[in-house]
């Protein structure tokens, strides 16, 4: 590990005890800066209620930390946005922003969007699919943002249990997402959980960076901030066990070949690979292949659309 990487895991590696909530809120106060917090969600009836309400309750109704909370349905056809407002969400649709441009889908096009539909100096996500939630997550993560100027995004790093086992949950992350940070980004390497959809960071830094529109979005957004910001502007906090629905192993080679493309653009963007996956199923002659497109569209830094430059001059 390069020393630059072993400073930095001692400096700007923290967990929830080093800022309890007075100190966080007390920052808050004296540097006037509003929170923004979003869950992206699709068909999450079963958990996102549970997470906007706690949020809601520990974050709003008896801690002022969270100014606006935001859930963003990107075409959810079970009850995702009736929960989600009936918990004391504001639900947007992912369409109902910025229309003149077609939505495309993917996780990343719904992060994009919501800079748009959100108006707080710092912007939290949490995935809506986490179950036994805590508001620690948010506090964790954005803590740092308050309280350190020089901090311009944080991950969450926690323990991801799958099963009965625990620390086998992050499979994409163990055998695409850290290899490739490794040979490619080294000063990365530090990042416990660099795909992790727990993350807050300044709307200043935010709009300026590209957002892939699929699962890549995590990757993209953490190499394109240290290329803008430097290593020491990023930071993670340990904010315990995080568990979630597991998607079964041929989502997780899509996702992995999507996150592949989002590097591999990075690394040259020159000759591209070809941005299609092949996988097998067995049906009844035998395996039968099913070739998916990976997601190679990217959307530009906010801060190149009219409608959010339009905005900030109002």
């Amino acid at each position: 590990m390069l020393e630059e990487v072993e400073r930095w895991l001692r400096t700007r590696s923290w967990s929830l005890s080093d800022r309890p909530l007075q100190q966080i809120l007390a920052a808050k106060r004296a540097t006037g800066q509003s929170v923004s917090v979003v869950l992206p969600a699709l068909d999450e009836e079963e958990t996102v209620g549970d997470i906007v309400a706690a949020i809601r309750h520990d974050l709003m109704v008896r801690a002022p930390l969270v100014d606006e909370l935001v859930v963003v349905d990107s075409g959810s056809t079970d009850r995702t946005a009736e929960v989600a407002a009936a918990a004391g969400a504001r639900v947007v649709h992912r369409d109902e922003i910025l229309p003149r441009l077609p939505a495309v889908p993917g996780k990343g096009e719904v992060l994009w969007r919501s800079l748009l539909a959100t108006g707080g100096d710092l912007v939290c996500f949490v995935d809506a699919d986490l179950r036994e939630f805590s508001s620690d997550f948010v506090t964790g993560i954005v803590g740092p943002l308050l309280t350190d100027p020089d901090v311009h995004l944080v991950k969450a790093m926690y323990d991801r249990p799958l099963g009965g086992a625990a620390g086998q949950g992050g499979r994409v992350t163990e055998l695409m997402a850290r290899p490739l940070l490794n040979m490619h980004w080294p000063q990365l390497a530090g990042f416990v959980q660099p795909l992790g959809g727990e993350y807050a960071a300044r709307r200043s830094l935010l709009e300026q960076l590209p957002f892939p529109v699929g699962y890549g979005v995590e990757l993209g957004m953490l190499v394109d901030a240290l290329h803008l910001v430097g290593l020491d502007a990023l930071a993670q906090v340990d904010v315990g066990v995080r568990k979630h629905r597991h998607q079964d192993g041929q989502a997780l080679g899509r996702m992995a070949a999507a996150i592949y493309r989002t590097a591999q653009l990075r690394l040259a963007r020159g000759h591209l690979v070809r941005p299609a996956l092949t996988q097998f199923e067995r049906g009844e002659d035998g395996f039968e292949p099913r070739t998916y497109s990976v997601d190679t569209e990217e959307r530009p830094p906010m801060v190149e659309i009219a409608e959010y430059a339009a905005r900030k001059v109002a």
